[in-house]
């Protein structure tokens, strides 16, 4: 299951809140090459760790096999502040876009290509779950160039907003996904899962591997 915290929420679990950052470590450091955000304690935080973050955290088996944050675009955010040159004019912003940064698969968990896994689609899932009811329809995603024809084999509406560049070994691209319900029906197809992903409360107590 999928569940949407606060960073206020996350900070309340100490042991959550570990895990979340160093999988963001080992992602965006070590795999990726993002050297610039290297603190040297093998947790990676940064300034849009802020409270009106939202972190999305998938739950497998006791421990965190996939994540992303949720950033409003109504306050200064990733790609207006760092990416600055990703775009191209001025990018999207209003209560209706909010900007997806750190999607992360745990390597554990990658049982498909390229790690598009059943982890990674059920963040894709969640986070057009969690928008719709909210009125949030558009997300801004710096990503991989390839993924711009996946997300419109989803039915997502994908507009790159400025030219790909090189970060650490990653080519990136900033593009506005906007989605409907239709897009939420075609994601669950390509899962064969249509029940929602979104779960309320906390998950149990990481590490704490659940009976089978």
């Amino acid at each position: 299951m999928l569940y949407a915290l606060t960073t206020e929420e996350l900070m309340q679990r100490p042991d959550l809140w570990e895990a979340v950052h160093r999988l963001r470590h080992r992602i965006f450091v070590e795999e990726m090459g993002w050297r610039d955000i290297d603190r040297g304690d093998g947790l990676e935080i940064d300034q849009f760790d802020h409270e009106e973050a939202v972190h999305h955290v998938v739950i497998r088996n006791g421990e965190v096999a996939g994540y992303q944050r949720m950033l409003p675009t109504t306050r200064p955010h990733l790609l207006t502040e760092v990416l600055t040159d990703l775009f191209v004019d001025e990018p999207p912003s209003g209560e209706n876009v909010w900007e997806l940064t750190r999607y992360a698969v745990a390597p554990g968990f990658r049982d498909g290509r390229r790690g598009v896994s059943t982890v990674g689609t059920e963040l894709i899932a969640g986070f057009v779950e969690w928008g719709l009811p909210r009125g949030v329809n558009q997300v801004i995603i710096e990503f991989e160039p390839m993924w711009v024809l996946r997300a419109l084999q989803l039915h997502f509406l994908a507009r790159p907003l400025g030219y790909q560049r090189t970060y650490g070994r990653q080519q990136v691209v900033a593009t506005l996904l906007t989605f409907n319900e239709r897009t939420l029906e075609v994601v669950r197809e390509r899962r064969a899962h249509h029940a929602p992903v979104l779960s309320r409360g906390y998950p149990d107590i990481i590490g704490q591997r659940q009976a089978s």
